[in-house]
């Protein structure tokens, strides 16, 4: 039982890892010439006067959208844990986590949605940036983090309290 728990936290950790790098760094689309764009600010190299081009991302609504389910995906991520932590040690014998399990498919839900939601308006970023580009590799933790909060929250639901 105490192996089941520690691999269970670490996939939880791991998780909340990879949501917190795929949330807060720079790279959810990558341009030509190793420039890239995250969700908060599109920063690109001007060649004429040598200085970065920073404008602020939030005057989109479908990206204010990502933002905020990213954003709620970790806060459910850590909610989930610090409730687990909590159910682990109040919880009587023979409980079943269901609430950290729930948080946990919230968790999955919300990076699915933003993720999906970057994914559709891909046009709209190549249309802004005529160089082209590709996705990063933020955007890339997202998608892992989605099928390892569902399975995170699969397991949370069918785990079982032993002493």
């Amino acid at each position: 039982m105490s192996l089941l728990l520690l691999v269970v936290s670490a996939l939880h950790i791991l998780i909340l890892i990879l949501l917190f790098v795929a949330t807060l760094d720079k790279s959810w689309w990558t341009l030509p010439g190793k420039e890239s764009l995250n969700l908060w600010y599109d920063c690109t190299w001007n060649t004429t006067t040598k200085t970065w081009d920073c404008s602020n991302v939030s005057e989109n609504g479908w990206l204010k959208a990502v933002q905020v389910l990213m954003v709620l995906s970790l806060i459910l991520c850590c909610l989930s844990f610090i409730l687990f932590m909590f159910q682990l040690y109040t919880m009587r014998r023979g409980g079943l986590f269901y609430a950290t399990g729930l948080c946990q498919l919230c968790t999955s839900a919300a990076v699915f949605s933003g993720a999906l939601i970057y994914t559709i308006h891909t046009e709209e970023i190549l249309a802004k940036y005529r160089s082209g580009g590709s996705f990063g590799y933020c955007f890339a933790l997202a998608w892992v983090a989605f099928p390892l909060a569902l399975v995170s929250g699969i397991i949370y639901i069918h785990l079982r309290k032993r002493e």
